[in-house]
């Protein structure tokens, strides 16, 4: 799919919102692409995590033993990567603020492990779940996004490779301009910032 194909996509699923959104990092943003909506549709989840996979080099694609991903946005891509490339998907959840395996999830020793999620802005949570699988006992080869809002400028510490990049610019609480400020902050993400 091009970028184009994947904009459409949440263009007509009604998932990219214009407003002003304070974002699960922290930062603030006239944009937000809210993944939950253009997953919601199953045909379309699926033909997303099958682009997606296709991004994966095969070397990695052929080594790989499970798909991981965060709770909550991770869990519906997750587990189309898990269906597209015929592995188990499981995702991690933060009961207290780390993130842990839980619901009689485990990793094998040393399985390789591709990390999955819908969009990474400043790689925090990314960086956080790698972390845990590592904790859990399996090694992270590299992770998927349906989008990156870095700009290409995120280091995960694996290979990231997201369908699209977007380039919405975010801001710190104190540097949002002052017409991004006039309108009432939505927090549409899933973690407390």
């Amino acid at each position: 799919m091009t970028q184009d194909e994947v904009l459409d996509e949440f263009r007509t699923s009604g998932a990219l919102l214009e407003g002003h959104f304070k974002l699960s990092s922290g930062r603030h943003s006239g944009h937000y692409l809210q993944c939950a909506r253009v997953l919601m549709n199953p045909h379309r989840a699926a033909r997303l995590a099958e682009a997606l996979a296709a991004k994966l080099p095969a070397d990695i694609r052929d080594s790989l033993d499970a798909v991981v991903s965060p709770a909550m946005g991770g869990i519906i891509i997750g587990h189309e990567m898990g269906r597209a490339l015929s592995l188990d998907a499981m995702f991690l959840e933060r009961p207290e603020g780390e993130f842990h395996l839980r619901r009689g999830f485990a990793l094998e020793p040393g399985a390789k492990v591709l990390m999955v999620e819908d969009v990474v802005t400043t790689g925090l949570s990314s960086r956080e779940a790698i972390a845990a699988v590592v904790r859990e006992g399996g090694k992270v080869l590299a992770e998927v996004s349906l989008v990156d809002r870095s700009s290409g400028s995120v280091d995960l510490g694996v290979p990231f490779f997201p369908l699209i990049d977007i380039d919405f610019p975010t801001y710190a609480e104190n540097d949002v301009p002052s017409e991004l400020a006039a309108i009432p902050i939505t927090k549409p993400g899933s973690r407390a910032a």
